[in-house]
C-alpha cells in the first residue's frame, strides 16, 4: 500500500522513478539527521545520551589498598557513603585484586540505576576526605574513552570567529550542556546616549526599559507577557535577570532581545538569591505539611550560573532555617545563605541554633568539616568586601553573662574583635559599602528595666587592632528610627526622636580636623521622614517620609548642608537610585488601589516624567558592574569635569532644541485643529442663516447682527500692606 501512494505521490510531482539511482541518495548522519529541535520545553539533558552505555557507572581512585580480611570493612564503609547519594544496584560495587599480593588496586567501580545518580554521587564525593592520606578522586566511567583518545603531541585550540547572536555548546566532563549565548552580555553598558536600564511588572506584562531622561520618557526595551510566575530580580553586577517558573527559575540576558540562557529546575520554587559575584544562584522551595502541626519542610538548592549544574543543596525543617535574617516566608528567614563578601564567592554561612555553618564553594562542603559552635547566636553578617563574619550573641543567664558581638576571620576562624555589651535588649549590625566600618545599634534597658535607650558602636575594620567607638545621641532616650551609610564614604545618617516630627542628625568617621574620631556634621529638626536613601556616589540623599507620611520627599545635599528641593509623591510605597546617582525612581505599587506607577526625578530633586500603570507591581533599576577606574582615575575625571561634559552639554543642548521644536510643533497643530473646527462651525451657522431668518419671519438675531467692539484699559488700586509708622514732630518737643 505504501509502495502505491509513493507511485501515485511521484506522479503528480513529475517524478519518473526509473531515472532514480536511489544508491546515490545519502541522508545526513544521526537520528535527527542534523535537524536540531527547536522546541523550547525540551531539555537537553533530558535528550542526552551516553556512546559507551557506561554512563551510570563511576569509577573512585585513591582508596586504601587493604589486605583480603579487610575488604568487607572497606566495601561497607563505601556502601554507607554512596548509598546517601543514589542506589546501588546489586553487585554494583566491584573492587578489583591484585593476584600477587591479594590487595586491594586503591579504586572500586560502583554501578547507580541510572546515569543522574552516578552524575550526583561524582559531584557531590569528588575530593570527599576518608582520611588525611586517603581524598577521593572520582570520575566517571565513560570519561576514559575521551581521555583515552588524547592525542600524544600537543595541538593549539583553534580560535572560532565571535558571531554575535550564536549559540556555543561545549559538552563538558561531566556530561552537562554548558549554553553560552555568545552575545555580548555587557554590551547594554555601552549605550551611546549612557542610559540605565529598568524593569517593571504591570498586570500579567514584565518590561526593560531605557530611563531616557532627556526626552522624559522610558524607551521600551523588550515587553512580554507572562514573563515570570512571581517576581523578576537582577543579579548583583546586571548580567541577568531571574525569572520563577512552576518548574523552576530561568535567567536571561543580551542588550535588548533578553534570550534565555539557562534554567535551573527547582519545583514550585518560592525564592531565588545570587551570589554577589553571579556565580552561583540559590532557589528556594517550602512544602506545607499536611498537619497543621507540623512545620514546613525546606529544600534549597545551590547552581552553577552559567553551566546550570546543581552544586548542592540542603533539606529540613523551616525550624532549621528560621534563626536571624532581614525578611523571611513561611517561617524561614531570607536569605538563608550570607555570603562573603568580594566577587570571588568563596565562602557562604548558614545560621542555625547555637551554630554557624560556613561552606567554601570549591567542594560545598564544611570548613574544616566542622561548624563553629557559639551558644545562643542569633545574627550574622558578612563584611561586604573581606572573608570577615560579624556575629552577635545576646544576654545570658538572665545577664550574669553579658552580650557581644564579634568578628571572626574566615577560613582560620580566628576572632579578630569582641566587645562585650551590658543589659542589652537588642542589636543591629550595619556594614559599610567598602568594609572599613561596622555600626552596631545597641538598645540598652535602663536602670528601672522599664524602658530601653539607643546608641552606637563603631568598629574602624581597616586600622590596627580595630579600635571601637562609642556614640551617644545628644538625648539618648530618642527612639532611633532608620540608620543608612553613605556609599563609599565616611558619613552617615540617623533619624532619632518622636514622630511624626523626628530629627535628622548626620556623623562623619573622618573629619579634617579629626580623622580618628567620630564627629557629629549637623542636625535638621523636625522633619517628615521615617527613611533614608543616599545616592550611590554618595553626597546626595533623600529624606522619605513613606507609608504613615504618604511620601514626603526632600532631596538633601550633605556637602553643603542644604535643602535642594522638596516634593511628594502621593502614597509612595518605593523609592531607588539609580546606579549611577543621576536619577530616581518613586513608585506605587498595588498595595494601594490607586495612583499605580512610577516616576523619574534627576538627583536635585526635579520631577521628569511620571508614567501610570494599573496593577504596579515591581520596579528595579538594572546593577552596573564595579568601574574599572582606579581611585586615583575617578578624582582625575572629578576635577576634569567640564572637559568630558562638553560632547554632552552638546548632545543635551540639541535634544533640548528638538523637544523646543516638538512642543512648538504640537502647539501649532492645537492651534491648527481648532482653527478649523471654528471654521466648520462658521460654516455651518452660514448656511443656517436664511433658514433662520425664515423661522423668525425675517427677522435676524440679535447674535448675527455686526457688534462694534471697542477695547478699554482700566486701572484699579489694590492695598497690598498697611504699615504704621509714628513720626516725631519737632513741634512736639
Amino acid at each position: 500500500m505504501a509502495d502505491v501512494d509513493i507511485d501515485v505521490r511521484a506522479a503528480e510531482l513529475g517524478i519518473d522513478w526509473s531515472q532514480v539511482n536511489l544508491d546515490s541518495i545519502q541522508l545526513p548522519p544521526g537520528d535527527d539527521f542534523g535537524i536540531v529541535s527547536d522546541d523550547e520545553a525540551v531539555y537537553h539533558d533530558d535528550q542526552l545520551e551516553f556512546d559507551t552505555g557506561f554512563g551510570n557507572i563511576i569509577v573512585i581512585d585513591n582508596l586504601p589498598v587493604v589486605a583480603k580480611e579487610k575488604f568487607e570493612k572497606l566495601e561497607g564503609v563505601v556502601r554507607k557513603i554512596y548509598n546517601q547519594l543514589g542506589v546501588i544496584k546489586e553487585n554494583g560495587l566491584w573492587m578489583p585484586v591484585d593476584p600477587v599480593t591479594e590487595k586491594s588496586l586503591g579504586y572500586c567501580f560502583v554501578e547507580f540505576n541510572n546515569p543522574q545518580e552516578a552524575q550526583n554521587a561524582r559531584e557531590k564525593s569528588h575530593g570527599y576526605k576518608l582520611d588525611k592520606s586517603h581524598i577521593f578522586a572520582v570520575n566517571m566511567f565513560d570519561d576514559f574513552d575521551r581521555l583515552m583518545s588524547v592525542k600524544e603531541e600537543w595541538e593549539a585550540p583553534q580560535t572560532k570567529p565571535y558571531v554575535p547572536g550564536s549559540f556555543e555548546v561545549i559538552v563538558l566532563v561531566s556530561y552537562n550542556l554548558d549554553l553560552r549565548f555568545q552575545e555580548n552580555l555587557q554590551k547594554w553598558l555601552t549605550d551611546e546616549k549612557a542610559r540605565d536600564q529598568l524593569v517593571i511588572r504591570s498586570g500579567p506584562d514584565t518590561e526593560v526599559l531605557w530611563n531616557d531622561a532627556r526626552h522624559k520618557k522610558p524607551e521600551p526595551v523588550h515587553k512580554r507577557p507572562y514573563w515570570t510566575e512571581s517576581y523578576v530580580q537582577w543579579s548583583p553586577l546586571g548580567t541577568y535577570l531571574v525569572t520563577l517558573h512552576k518548574q523552576g527559575a530561568a535567567v536571561w540576558g543580551g542588550a535588548d532581545t533578553f534570550t534565555r540562557l539557562m534554567r535551573y529546575q527547582h519545583n514550585n520554587v518560592k525564592l531565588v538569591d545570587f551570589s554577589p559575584g553571579e556565580k552561583y544562584l540559590v532557589t528556594y522551595h517550602s512544602q506545607e505539611p499536611s498537619n497543621p502541626r507540623d512545620t514546613s519542610v525546606v529544600e534549597i538548592k545551590v547552581f552553577d550560573v552559567r553551566t546550570g549544574r546543581m552544586m548542592r543543596d540542603f533539606k529540613g525543617s523551616a525550624n532549621e532555617f528560621s534563626i536571624g535574617g532581614p525578611g523571611g516566608v513561611a517561617g524561614a528567614s531570607w536569605p538563608i545563605f550570607r555570603w562573603a563578601g568580594g566577587k570571588d564567592d568563596k565562602y557562604f554561612a548558614k545560621l542555625s541554633r547555637n551554630t554557624i555553618s560556613v561552606y567554601e564553594t570549591e567542594t560545598f562542603s564544611l570548613i574544616d568539616k566542622k561548624s563553629m559552635k557559639v551558644d545562643n547566636v542569633v545574627d550574622i553578617s558578612w563584611s561586604p568586601t573581606d572573608s570577615i563574619l560579624s556575629l552577635f550573641v545576646p544576654e545570658q543567664g538572665g545577664g550574669n553573662q553579658p552580650a557581644k558581638v564579634a568578628l571572626v576571620q574566615i577560613p582560620s576562624k580566628v576572632e579578630l574583635r569582641q566587645k562585650n555589651l551590658f543589659s542589652v535588649s537588642d542589636c543591629k549590625m550595619y556594614w559599610q559599602s567598602s568594609g572599613e566600618y561596622l555600626a552596631v545599634k545597641v538598645n540598652r534597658y535602663t536602670k528601672t528595666k522599664k524602658s530601653t535607650y539607643s546608641g552606637f558602636e563603631l568598629f574602624r575594620i581597616k586600622e590596627r587592632d580595630i579600635p571601637i567607638e562609642v556614640l551617644e545621641l545628644d538625648n539618648k532616650n530618642d527612639k532611633i528610627i532608620a540608620f543608612a551609610w553613605e556609599p563609599k564614604g565616611h558619613r552617615f545618617a540617623v533619624i532619632h526622636g518622636d514622630q511624626p516630627r523626628p530629627d535628622v542628625s548626620f556623623y562623619s568617621m573622618k573629619t579634617a580636623q579629626n580623622s580618628g574620631r567620630v564627629s557629629k556634621l549637623g542636625t535638621l529638626k523636625a522633619k517628615q521622614a521615617n527613611a533614608l536613601f543616599w545616592s550611590p556616589t554618595g553626597k546626595y540623599i533623600i529624606l522619605a517620609g513613606l507609608k504613615g507620611f504618604n511620601g514626603q520627599l526632600e532631596f538633601f545635599n550633605v556637602d553643603e548642608l542644604e535643602t535642594m528641593a522638596t516634593a511628594e509623591h502621593f502614597m509612595a510605597t518605593d523609592i531607588e537610585w539609580d546606579p549611577t546617582g543621576r536619577y530616581v525612581a518613586t513608585a506605587v505599587t498595588s498595595v494601594h488601589e490607586m495612583e499605580n506607577g512610577f516616576s523619574i526625578w534627576s538627583f536635585n530633586g526635579t520631577l521628569l516624567y511620571r508614567i501610570l500603570k494599573d496593577h504596579f507591581f515591581q520596579l528595579a533599576w538594572r546593577p552596573r558592574p564595579p568601574s574599572f577606574l582606579s581611585p586615583e582615575k575617578e578624582e582625575e575625571v572629578a576635577k576634569n569635569l567640564k572637559k568630558y561634559s562638553r560632547k554632552y552639554e552638546a548632545e543635551d543642548q540639541d535634544v533640548s532644541l528638538l523637544l523646543s521644536e516638538q512642543d512648538r510643533e504640537k502647539r501649532k497643530a492645537l492651534k491648527e485643529e481648532w482653527e478649523k473646527w471654528v471654521m466648520q462651525w462658521k460654516s455651518l451657522h452660514e448656511e443656517e442663516k436664511l433658514e433662520r431668518q425664515n423661522l423668525r419671519d425675517g427677522e435676524i438675531s440679535d447674535e448675527e447682527e455686526e457688534v462694534e467692539y471697542e477695547a478699554k484699559e482700566v486701572e484699579f488700586e489694590d492695598v497690598i500692606d498697611v504699615t504704621e509708622e509714628v513720626v516725631v514732630s519737632d513741634y512736639a518737643e
